[in-house]
């Protein structure tokens, strides 16, 4: 298995044997949804333009028996498609991999207009896996699509995290394996500042708050605004903050209770080692985060506190008391709602399997030539 990603911390995490990556230039979205080169100091077009050609060039000398892109049908503006194109006419069965919920129907059924994305999945996917459920989302509602294409489409359950048990705390001071905490995490942290700052806000409103809160404040996450937050921090006696940990599971493991933005992996782990949550999603640039985090209360799986822009330290010091007190996610039955790594290896199967029996066919067709053929 070949990995390309623009993470600049992939690096970060082991993989088992046979599994490598290549890292292409990284690049990251702003809050006005627009996309800027993550570390170079170039024009995005020319960024865009390194990436597709190391995404092309891999793709063609790799030959792999299944390509699987991910979220975005051609890629950040286009990218993968001369790729895509490349692997069909090579025979290679491609896979469109989306996420449960995508965006508010309206706006991404605008954006994908603009980029003229849909086309690409009746040309281009021969399969499109929803790693979600139906109960939770339709991602692509309100998109014009063909019958043909929706038959593509394979909701294979959530993506069970498991993680290595039994790994130790980073070195804290004020938390250790003992204590109960409430785990803070923001993804990459490139847009987790307001929640941070409202966890903090309520423990120093709140000096007697009855679990400790272990903050990750995420890589990504600007440097000045890691420093006040750790220095913030630093002055309360339960709340110890961390840049990042490669072994998030773990600490997602040891917490009683999640406080987070609701993004896919996040919900992920959620659902996976069955922690009480209290979800506080972001709705610019996207809608993905509350939708489903509003959908998932509905079912009963976490709480959801809305960002209203006061953000009221009491208010929020409230819902981190009653956070270990809610239900936990496994009280909701729903049926295959951890499913998803198992039916990804059953339809990456079918495909292997396809490939397989189409060589050997070619094989029995080329012994019954030599056969036939006159000496």
């Amino acid at each position: 298995m070949l990995i390309l990603s623009g993470s600049p911390i992939i690096g970060s995490f082991g993989f088992r044997s046979r599994v490598d990556f290549v890292r292409i230039p990284g690049v990251i979205k702003l809050r006005n949804g627009d996309y800027t080169s993550l570390n170079l100091h170039i024009d995005i077009e020319q960024t865009l333009s390194i990436r597709s050609s190391i995404i092309m060039h891999t793709a063609e000398f790799y030959d792999p028996d299944l390509f699987i892109v991910d979220k975005e049908p051609l890629g950040l503006r286009g990218e993968v498609e001369d790729t895509l194109r490349l692997l069909k006419e090579r025979g290679t069965p491609c896979v469109l991999g989306l996420r449960d919920v995508m965006d508010d129907p309206a706006l991404l059924a605008s954006e994908w207009k603009r980029k003229n994305t849909a086309p690409a999945l009746a040309e281009y996917y021969d399969d499109i896996w929803v790693y979600g459920l139906p109960q939770i989302c339709d991602p692509l509602a309100g998109i014009d699509i063909s019958p043909s294409v929706r038959r593509k489409m394979t909701y294979t359950g959530y993506l069970r995290r498991s993680g290595e048990t039994g790994i130790p705390l980073p070195v804290l001071e004020k938390i250790d394996e003992n204590t109960p905490y409430l785990l803070v995490t923001v993804g990459g942290g490139g847009d987790g500042e307001e929640i941070i700052d409202w966890v903090l806000s309520a423990y120093e409103a709140d000096p007697d708050m009855p679990h400790p809160a272990l903050i990750v404040l995420g890589p990504f996450m600007n440097s000045d605004l890691q420093h006040d937050f750790q220095l913030r921090a630093s002055k309360l006696d339960n709340v110890e903050a961390i840049t990042f940990n490669a072994q998030l599971e773990s600490l997602v493991n040891g917490a009683i209770g999640i406080v987070g933005m609701g993004g896919y992996n996040t919900f992920c782990e959620i659902l996976s080692f069955n922690k009480r949550a209290l979800i506080i999603p972001r709705t610019i640039p996207r809608m993905e985060q509350y939708i489903r985090a509003s959908r998932a209360q509905e079912l009963g799986f976490v709480q959801m506190l809305e960002n209203d822009g006061q953000r009221d330290p009491v208010k929020m010091a409230t819902a981190l008391r009653n956070l270990p007190q809610q239900k936990l996610p496994a009280d909701v039955i729903v049926p295959g709602l951890l499913d998803g790594q198992q039916n990804v290896i059953k339809l990456a199967d079918k495909w292997f399997r396809s490939k397989l029996d189409h060589i050997k066919t070619v094989e029995t067709l080329d012994k019954k030539r030599v056969n036939e053929t006159p000496s």
